[in-house]
């Protein structure tokens, strides 16, 4: 069964339709990327998924749940955890705030103090600066607090809009390497991402959305050579 299933998922700013009758399907265990041009509804889809957006039509079922008028901390419960479009930590907040933020569904205080613990063992970069306001983190930092900071849940699955956004080449094939791991240590994982080519190299299976609806979908490792994506998507 999976664990993330659209079924004709239709979500609407005012009175633009930005998705359409979108379906797709998230398995345990696997990387599954989105990609499209701006505007695609990439993003309106991670935030239909994590409830910050109201679908008009359609269905959202996750881990056997039915989340089509879930809030968003429902859907936090549930095992969902988002890490957003531009990252959106705390500034003025430290490191150590901002990961303790993250677990505010909990109340095991034990537990949460062993995960922080263990971010600073996946991010040892945050483990020595955990003191220091998020403001003053870089661009690549910050992104891995935002990552942190949703792991900080326990979710069963992360979504990840644009992790790459502003960051130098360097930083980005860090961050991808992180995804990376924390996949093989078992967490499903959404992602939206800007560098097309990279995410589908990184990840299991692709949707492609155009203007607000799926035009491809496959296995990354055949869709990376597809020449209709390439030429679309990628400037192959």
């Amino acid at each position: 069964m999976p664990l993330l299933e659209l079924t004709d998922l239709s979500v609407n700013y005012g009175a633009i339709q930005a998705v359409r009758n979108l379906s797709l399907t998230v398995e345990p265990g696997e990387i599954v990327t989105l990609i499209g041009a701006n505007g695609a509804g990439k993003t309106t889809t991670l935030r239909a998924i994590s409830r910050m957006l109201r679908a008009r039509s359609g269905r959202i079922t996750f881990d056997g749940h039915d989340l089509s008028r879930a809030s968003p901390d429902a859907a936090v419960k549930y095992g969902i955890a988002q890490s957003p479009e531009g990252r959106q930590v705390l500034a003025r907040q430290s490191i150590a705030d901002n990961l303790e933020l993250g677990a505010y569904i909990r109340n095991d205080t034990a537990g949460i103090q062993a995960d922080v613990r263990r971010m600073y063992e996946h991010f040892p970069r945050l483990g020595e600066r955990r003191n220091q306001l998020a403001g003053t983190l870089s661009g690549g930092e910050q992104q891995m607090l935002a990552i942190a900071r949703a792991l900080m849940s326990r979710p069963k699955l992360l979504l990840l809009d644009e992790p790459s956004l502003g960051l130098a080449p360097i930083i980005v094939l860090e961050i991808f390497s992180i995804i990376k791991e924390l996949n093989a240590q078992g967490v499903t994982i959404l992602l939206v991402e800007q560098n097309a080519r990279l995410a589908m190299q990184s990840s299991h299976r692709t949707y492609v959305m155009e203007a607000g609806q799926v035009t491809f979908s496959g296995r990354s490792a055949e869709l990376v050579d597809d020449q209709r994506v390439l030429h679309a998507y990628l400037g192959g």
